[in-house]
């Protein structure tokens, strides 16, 4: 598609500042939004905004205010058209008197479609594609999997060995990875709706599943802590069920049954923290989307693995993953990967507040 280099730059900046959101606007996407002079130079910046919030476009508005005239705005998503908790950011840019829109992401749904168009009426010149698959793998990624499949995204997070071992024998875990891995979880559930364990994680760890920052300290947005719990095992006295954030108890009989449940509670982006059986419960049912695998340099050569059984019996029926990126973190490794088996998407209409 065709856009200058100040518009690909504002474009980059756009896909940067809807992940500066991640975890704060479900059911809505978090989208980005860059407002250009005429004259190429940047006035304006905006993030989608919590539901019932302004959307990215109208925060770079009122940002930009009357330097949008003549200009250009580009944003991850396309500008909606229909009126909900907020007013159509379509209209919001015709009053503005932006002559072009640059848009990554086509709106997928029909509730919310028609923009473009509505902007093309009105005389502004409209691109749509630009940068399309970065930003759907971006930001917008788990946002477009609840509009194609009707679920949340799934990120499954495990910290293991370079052998593979999540525990020693003796069912010891602390800390298989370093300060640094450990912070990033932390970062990591911030940009989630909810995370989930099994029973056995709940049992056996004990976890407390909230955000803190450095210090110890809980941050003051906490995602939805989901303890799968098909038995009734639980105990009341489980730090899971604190008032530190809160909590869902879940007996739905499988993962699909899960993810269905917090799809209807507005859930997008949801982190696999659970052990080796719930994780591959997920992945047998093909519904992980992406892998991060923090690996620590030490050899245990016993104690539990990383996933259990996934139904396979031959290297020809082998889970492909593909890596996406690896970093060092601290003393130990980042890899971050999507499974090349997935599940195919639905026709889209979903809504957009």
């Amino acid at each position: 598609m065709t856009a200058d280099p100040a518009e690909l730059e504002g474009m980059a900046r756009a896909r940067e500042l809807g992940l500066s959101v991640l975890g704060r606007t479900s059911p809505n996407p978090p989208v980005g939004a860059v407002v250009l002079a005429a004259d190429g130079t940047v006035v304006g910046e905006g993030a989608t905004r919590p539901p019932g919030g302004p959307h990215a476009e109208v925060v770079a508005l009122r940002q930009a205010g009357d330097r949008a005239r003549g200009g250009t705005a580009v944003v991850t998503l396309e500008p909606c058209a229909h009126t909900g908790r907020t007013g159509p950011c379509a209209d919001a840019l015709i009053a503005a008197g932006v002559a072009r829109v640059v848009v990554a992401v086509p709106e997928p749904t029909r509730l919310a479609g028609g923009g473009a168009q509505r902007l093309r009426d009105a005389g502004i010149d409209v691109e749509l594609g630009v940068e399309q698959a970065a930003a759907e793998e971006g930001a917008l990624a788990a946002w477009l999997t609840g509009v194609r499949e009707h679920r949340p995204y799934v990120i499954w997070k495990v910290a293991a060995t370079l052998d593979g071992r999540t525990a020693a024998a003796d069912g010891s875990s602390r800390w298989i990875t370093g300060e640094q891995a450990r912070a990033e979880v932390h970062r990591l559930r911030a940009t989630c709706d909810a995370v989930i364990v099994g029973s056995g994680t709940a049992l056996a760890d004990d976890p407390q599943l909230t955000v803190r920052d450095a210090g110890g300290r809980a941050a003051d947005r906490q995602p939805l802590r989901v303890v799968v719990d098909r038995r009734g095992r639980l105990p009341r006295t489980a730090r899971v069920l604190d008032d530190a954030a809160p909590t869902l108890v879940s007996r739905a009989a499988t993962p699909r049954a899960v993810l269905a449940e917090l799809h209807d509670r507005d859930v997008r982006r949801v982190l696999l923290e659970g052990g080796a059986t719930l994780a591959a419960a997920f992945l047998r049912e093909e519904l992980v989307d992406e892998v991060l695998v923090h690996l620590a340099p030490t050899l245990l050569g016993a104690g539990p693995s990383l996933v259990g059984d996934l139904g396979i019996s031959s290297i020809t029926g082998a889970l492909h993953l593909t890596v996406v990126d690896v970093l060092p973190m601290g003393g130990d490794v980042q890899i971050r990967l999507r499974p090349t088996r997935h599940t195919g998407g639905q026709d889209a209409d979903r809504e957009r507040s």
